[in-house]
């Protein structure tokens, strides 16, 4: 989206170096922040980071579309706790902007009750992957037993919010349901099986191996967005209570409803007047066809434009320029994706097949010489350890104590033993 004849985006990843400050201000002109649900306790330390590195930067700072993370009841006292984080963050945005771009209406009276005044509602920049256009249409009348439907969720909506007995309920009825994974451990379950994390361990979730959408081959994770909206264009219906997920079918023309969870998921809908429910609010024999039925796309494609103007009047003021108002609309962006082999989203892993065991295999044993290398460094670095605190013991004369291990096992070992030994009659 800022890709533009006059303009060379470079990204710096996810993570926040502070110590790349000097080098930022000598070489760029503006430091763009795409932030999502940062205002959320487990953030604070990633928070307090990019505020000491914005606070080094002498070149114009760029929020767009950050957001607070509560319950649907947008209720602040979670975000208590954090408050001079964020105070913090903000005061240091607007030193270096006009103003801070947030998803809705909640992040922007949230901000605005911790008095800050230059807030913008301007939503996710997601939604403008096609500038002001947006097509959203149902192709059939209605949902039928053999319509393509895809269905998402987060492991806190399955397991807390009992989304997995309304895709159970689906499953049940539409044969040609499937399940698209957001999460790395969903991928790992697909490509490898692997449980070993707190999501991983959710079996109600369609991407464990234990569930029957797993065993029936329903269930997929992209790698990268191109994959996973050329696949949700061939389908019917999304619906969900990943945003991003049910966002990435209404961007390919799916109609979408999200069911929405917390105040993240519900802020962007009311936002953007993307269909949606409350999860807590829909019965667990939801059908999906009830949902198509009543999703209403007047409101989310006719007042698109009037957001989009909003969006680039945000750029504007900000010094940044946008690649639909002053550049080719994203075609030579675009072109450029579409040379590049991207991977079909990953799948299930039920088949025996020699080839995708062997790549498998290839990349175990491949890693098995690494960790062996990490293993042997890890044991020199151990007994180099040792020797020095030996060393150092017997220069001071002191006798090393013994090891917490050893203590614990006199303490425990020498009772139980007793209480194991037969009572001598």
């Amino acid at each position: 989206m800022l890709t533009t004849p006059d303009t060379e985006v470079f990204s710096n990843g996810m993570r926040t170096d502070v110590k790349a400050a000097a080098l930022i201000n000598e070489e760029y002109d503006a430091f763009v922040v795409p932030l999502a649900n940062a205002f959320r306790p487990t953030f604070e330390p990633g928070l307090q980071r990019l505020t000491r590195l914005i606070g080094k930067l002498k070149i114009p700072v760029v929020v767009l579309g950050v957001g607070a993370q509560f319950g649907v009841t947008y209720a602040p006292e979670r975000l208590k706790p954090m408050e001079g984080s964020v105070r913090a963050f903000c005061a240091a945005v607007l030193e270096h902007s006009a103003s801070i771009g947030v998803r809705g209406e909640f992040t922007e009276r949230y901000l605005h009750d911790l008095g800050f005044r230059d807030v913008e509602a301007i939503g996710c920049p997601s939604m403008f992957l096609h500038g002001d256009r947006l097509l959203v249409e149902k192709k059939a009348a209605a949902l039928t037993a053999q319509s393509r439907i895809s269905v998402n969720g987060s492991h806190t909506a399955v397991r807390g919010g009992g989304l997995h007995k309304v895709i159970t309920r689906a499953h049940e009825r539409y044969p040609n349901l499937l399940c698209i994974g957001q999460n790395i451990s969903d991928a790992k379950q697909l490509h490898w099986r692997d449980v070993d994390s707190p999501g991983g361990r959710v079996r109600e979730m369609p991407t464990h191996p234990d569930h029957p959408m797993y065993r029936e081959g329903k269930a997929r994770v992209y790698i990268d967005p191109v994959t996973w909206m050329d696949d949700l264009r061939e389908f019917d219906y999304s619906f969900g209570s990943r945003t991003h997920g049910n966002i990435a079918a209404l961007l390919a023309g799916t109609p979408a409803t999200v069911l929405a969870f917390d105040s993240r998921t519900l802020e962007l809908c009311r936002y953007f007047e993307i269909p949606h429910r409350l999860l807590s609010e829909v019965p667990e024999d939801l059908d999906p066809a009830d949902l198509y039925e009543k999703a209403d796309f007047t409101g989310l494609a006719g007042n698109h434009k009037e957001r989009f103007d909003r969006f680039a009047a945000f750029l504007d003021k900000n010094g940044l320029q946008n690649t639909f108002t002053h550049g080719d609309g994203g075609a030579a962006f675009e072109k450029k994706l579409r040379s590049l082999p991207f991977p079909a989203g990953l799948r299930p892993w039920n088949d025996t097949d020699v080839a995708p065991l062997t790549s498998r295999f290839g990349w175990l044993h491949h890693r098995i010489g690494a960790l062996d290398s990490q293993n042997a460094q890890l044991k020199r670095d151990l007994a180099k350890s040792r020797t020095g605190a030996r060393a150092a013991a017997k220069a001071a004369s002191v006798i090393p104590s013994p090891s917490i291990y050893r203590r614990a096992k006199r303490a425990v070992g020498d009772p139980l033993r007793r209480a194991l030994k037969p009572n001598k009659s």
